[in-house]
């Protein structure tokens, strides 16, 4: 039996065109994919938020597409680190750099997978107000433009090892508030060691796969569990799918090449004018504070 669902909801098309690219274009660059899923139908006065079935199967199609976009992009490291991490299995020990990277990616995803199964709930009930995403969006964008300024490039990823991929094991974990962004906080946590910025953002991206792939199979279960899409959610889910999907490809590609060249001030720019715009459109009275 479907559940009720409030208010009888609905996602336009066009909606879910939207918000599939803001899924893909905000998972990777380092300015928040939960802060703006939850911003962007608040500035719009979209009915979304009216309807947790619908926003749950939603977000199946987002993280799914988002997870298959990246991965078609790292297919390769990807099967390098499998083959690399069963021979490692096989032969009980770590001997080669790939077969340490593989078992960093492992251990890394520890940490934000546990922390999201013990609190997620708490987080999207909680934490999720646009005037805390502002406030997010502001401090944790000095803090990675601060660190990147301050940091050494004397590493690559393949000097990442098992304690470093840790480390940002439990940054990627405080991500989990919306409005810290996951690849934001765990490239800042990537240079504070010394990586330099391409291979932060890469490792970041790397780790970040597991966690947003789980994240999709895990609520597409509930889903399912609970009857599945909701009615009309079909062809808002396959846009959504499919937006997310080649965007979030097209943006780990940009971005890639964009930090061999040039730091993150761009990024710190777009998140405080997001953080100003919010606070002050809840000064005037435009928008509630909360949801």
């Amino acid at each position: 039996m479907r559940r009720p669902r409030p208010g009888g909801a609905r996602l336009s098309v066009l909606q879910a065109i939207v918000l599939g690219l803001v899924q893909g274009i905000t998972e990777f660059a380092p300015i928040s994919s939960s802060g703006h899923l939850i911003l962007v139908p608040w500035l719009f006065g979209w009915d979304k938020l009216g309807d947790p079935g619908l926003n749950k199967a939603f977000d199946v199609a987002l993280h799914l597409g988002t997870f298959v976009g990246a991965a078609a992009y790292f297919r390769r490291d990807i099967a390098r680190f499998l083959r690399a991490w069963f021979a490692s299995i096989a032969r009980r020990r770590i001997d080669f750099v790939d077969e340490r990277l593989a078992w960093g990616l492992v251990i890394g995803t520890i940490p934000g997978a546990a922390f999201g199964a013990l609190f997620s709930g708490f987080i999207e009930e909680e934490l999720g107000q646009p005037w805390l995403i502002a406030a997010m969006l502001a401090v944790f964008g000095v803090v990675l433009v601060l660190v990147d300024r301050r940091a050494k490039s004397t590493r690559s990823i393949e000097d990442a090892g098992i304690g470093t991929a840790l480390f940002l094991g439990v940054a990627q974990a405080v991500a989990l508030q919306p409005g810290v962004s996951r690849s934001g906080v765990t490239i800042t946590a990537a240079r504070l060691v010394g990586l330099d910025r391409e291979s932060a953002a890469r490792f970041s991206f790397l780790l970040s796969l597991p966690v947003i792939g789980g994240a999709g199979v895990f609520k597409a279960i509930d889903v399912l569990s609970s009857g599945g899409l909701p009615p009309g959610a079909g062809t808002p889910f396959v846009w959504g799918f499919l937006t997310s999907a080649v965007s979030g490809f097209l943006v780990v590609w940009w971005l890639l090449a964009y930090l061999r060249r040039r730091a993150f001030g761009a990024f710190l720019v777009y998140r405080l004018a997001t953080a100003v715009l919010v606070l002050s459109l809840i000064a005037a009275g435009a928008r509630d504070a909360g949801l």
